[in-house]
Formats: structure tokens, C-alpha cells, sequence
């Protein structure tokens, strides 16, 4: 036994090993996190830089001009907020209920197994197999034609199993002992999910939903195939310029088009085009990040 009480507090050779293993595995998650970030700010710098002659707010509200070699951004930019508008009012509704059905009314059992594999499978599908299955159901079998309508619709079935796998995890991350005491009290099943699981969860939820906004805005073989188009002229400006029954243009299709269909097109028109493709997305996860952060911070767990 030790009989001076100083040596109870030195360090021992056990300790010190285990303090270098955590030195280790905290520089090793820096690096890694470092890794991650470095060549993202640089990729957005060299964008900026690339696209700083033709960044401007004219730039935003103009209109394509000679053969969109000059002009601007506008067509493209309200035909992606007209198709990422209806395809999240068409899956957001959606894909909630139907992940309040599977974690609080389904049963475990083979067919609602069967629905869980199908909407795991369903979100790793590449887009271009969305876009085929939009022209089938919805351009010709539902004989929508071309139009801002299927493309919203292909958009809306790509997003879903998404949607539907976020609404799960946050009703999940409400704690069971919430809905116990629930239904102690005689509270029915809609009442607590209403009442109590939604509330707590619904920070979760529009999470995953805003965030399909950014994909949905991103994507370009789902509209190439049902609804977008090359150029379509508009008037400056005009905040309504499309029709649900016919074709708009699109940021992402827009970018495509200007990379390799027009020739001597300025080169800082793509990288602007992309700039703001870009500043939109993230926008929408800012957008998202503090309306997570304002309804966690009304948790009272």
C-alpha cells in the first residue's frame, strides 16, 4: 500500500497511453474532417472567381439573349422554383403520412417489411431511372405530355422514399415513455401522434423535407426527359410566366445546356449560372438548419 497521498494523483504509464491514443484519434478525425471541408471552400471559391464578371443582380432578373450567349438567368430560375414547389407540395403530404403509418400504425409484419425494403431500395435508385419511369407513367400513360406537371411528379416520386425514411427517424426519436403516458390517461393513438409525437418530432420532419429541395433543385435527367426544356421566352421578370400544362426551363438543365450545346457563350455565364444554383441550395439548408435549431430549442427534453 502507498503511503504517501501525492503519489494517489500522479499519472500512470496506463493513463498516459490512453491520453495518447485519444490525441491520436482526435487528430486523425481533424484531418478527416479537414479533408472534407478544405476542398469544398475551394471548389466554391473557384466557382466565385470564375463567375464574378457576370455576377450581379441583372444577371439574376434578365433574360437569355442571342442564342443565350448574353443576358441572363430568370426562365431558369422561376421554372426551378415552379417545379420544386409542386413536386414538395405533391411529396411532402406524402411521404409524412405515410411515415406516421409505418412507425406508428404498422404492424411487423411480411407486407409492411416488404414496404420498408421497397422504400430503402426506392431511395437509392439513380435518378436517370426515376427520369424513364416519370416518361412512362406520367408523360405518356397519363398522357401529361411534357409539361412542368410530370416533371414535378417524377421529382415527387424520386424525393419520397426520402421524405418518408426522414419523418420515420424523427417520430422514432420521440421517446415510447411520451406515448405510454398517453394512452394511461385514455388519450387515443391519433390524439398522441397529434398532440404529442408530432409536436416533438416535427423538427425532424421539415428537415427532411426542405432538404429535398436542394436535390430536387439540383437534378437534371428527371426534368430533361418530362418537362424542361432548351429556352423558353418569357417576359423579365414575370413571376407567373408558365403554365402547369406546358415546359419551363431549369437551373440545372439550363447550366447543362450552356457547357455543352452553346458555343461562344462567355465563359463566367456557366460559373454564374452555377453560383447561383448553388447560393439557392444553400439557402434552403440554412433555411432548414435554423428552423431545426428554433423548434429544438422549444423542447422541453
Amino acid at each position: 500500500m502507498n503511503d504517501n497521498p501525492q503519489n494517489l494523483f500522479v499519472e500512470t504509464a496506463f493513463v498516459r497511453k490512453k491520453k495518447r491514443q485519444e490525441t491520436v484519434a482526435k487528430s486523425i478525425f481533424l484531418a478527416m474532417s479537414v479533408a472534407m471541408i478544405v476542398p469544398l471552400l475551394l471548389i466554391v471559391g473557384y466557382l466565385v472567381v470564375k463567375a464574378y464578371p457576370s455576377l450581379s443582380l441583372e444577371f439574376l432578373l434578365d433574360i437569355p439573349r442571342k442564342g443565350m450567349t448574353e443576358g441572363g438567368i430568370w426562365p431558369a430560375f422561376i421554372g426551378t422554383i415552379y417545379l420544386v414547389a409542386l413536386s414538395l407540395a405533391v411529396s411532402a403530404p406524402i411521404g409524412v403520412m405515410a411515415g406516421i403509418y409505418l412507425n406508428e400504425y404498422a404492424k411487423d409484419n411480411w407486407l409492411n417489411r416488404v414496404i420498408n425494403l421497397a422504400v430503402i431500395n426506392l431511395a437509392g435508385v439513380p435518378s436517370i431511372v426515376h427520369a424513364l419511369f416519370g416518361l412512362g407513367a406520367f408523360v405518356y400513360a397519363a398522357k401529361f405530355g411534357c409539361s412542368i406537371i410530370s416533371a414535378s411528379l417524377t421529382l415527387a416520386i424520386m424525393t419520397l422514399p426520402v421524405i418518408i425514411a426522414s419523418t420515420r427517424e424523427a417520430l422514432a426519436s420521440v421517446p415510447m415513455n411520451f406515448r405510454e403516458a398517453c394512452w394511461n390517461v385514455g388519450a387515443t393513438r391519433w390524439q398522441t401522434i397529434r398532440r404529442i409525437v408530432l409536436p416533438n418530432s416535427i423538427g425532424g420532419i421539415l428537415t427532411g423535407v426542405i432538404l429535398q429541395v436542394s436535390r430536387s433543385a439540383g437534378e437534371t435527367a428527371p426534368i430533361m426527359f418530362t418537362g424542361a426544356v432548351f429556352y423558353k421566352a418569357i417576359e423579365r421578370g414575370d413571376l407567373f410566366p408558365y403554365t402547369l400544362d406546358g415546359q419551363c426551363m431549369a437551373l440545372s438543365m439550363h447550366l447543362y445546356t450552356l457547357a455543352t450545346q452553346v458555343p461562344n457563350v462567355s465563359e463566367s455565364i456557366p460559373f454564374a449560372t452555377a453560383v447561383v444554383l448553388l447560393a439557392t441550395v444553400l439557402l434552403v439548408n440554412a433555411t432548414a438548419i435554423v428552423i431545426r435549431t428554433l423548434i429544438r430549442s422549444k423542447k422541453k427534453w
